[in-house]
Parts: C-alpha cells; structure tokens; sequence
C-alpha cells in the first residue's frame, strides 16, 4: 500500500494501463459524483466488502480513494491482507481532487 499525493496519484493513473480506479464510499457520498471510471465498493458493507474484492483481479494497480483518505487507506490495507500487490491511496481523498468528477452510473 502506498499513499500517494494527488498529484502522484493522478499523474500515475494517468499513465497506468493496468489502472481500475476504486471508490469506497458509500452509496449516498457516490451519488454526488465520483472520478472518472470509478467503480463502487462500499467499505462499511464489513464482510460484503471483503466478497466484493475478492471477485477483483489481484493482478491490476488499484487507485483507492473515499472522501477525505482515511477509509481508503484503510481499504488498501484490507487489499494488502487479500493479497492484492498494487493499491494506492489518495491523500486528501475526492475532498481536495482537482480532476474530473462525473455522475456515477
């Protein structure tokens, strides 16, 4: 797991093919809009959470993010456990993202 400023994070998102962008909020923070190509796990959904990342490929470079960053990092942690090599953690979380932001689908 690694924080990673949002500078870092965008600029290496921006050049990873192997990106999936992850937002771990919850559905009622989602529906006010989420980085582009986010998909959605809820980290309070305790246990469902765990089942939802464990259908994840491992293999990919996860860029995790929620509203301010302590959920994320927490989140990375949890991937870390599963086995999962490659989470990031955005510092500041969607509160200080300057990037796009779009209505989640």
């Amino acid at each position: 797991m690694e924080d990673l400023t949002q500078e870092e994070w965008a600029e290496q998102l921006a050049n990873d093919d192997n990106a999936v962008v992850l937002d771990v909020r919850t559905d009622g923070e989602v529906a006010e809009g989420v980085i582009p190509n986010a998909i959605h796990i809820d980290i309070f959904k305790g246990q469902g959470f765990i089942y939802a990342l464990e259908e994840l490929d491992k293999s990919k470079n996860y860029y995790v993010y929620c509203r301010s960053g302590n959920r994320s990092g927490q989140a990375c942690n949890i991937m870390e456990q599963l086995g999962f090599e490659n989470a990031y953690n955005l510092e500041g979380g969607i509160m200080e993202w300057a990037g796009d932001i779009v209505d989640f689908e």
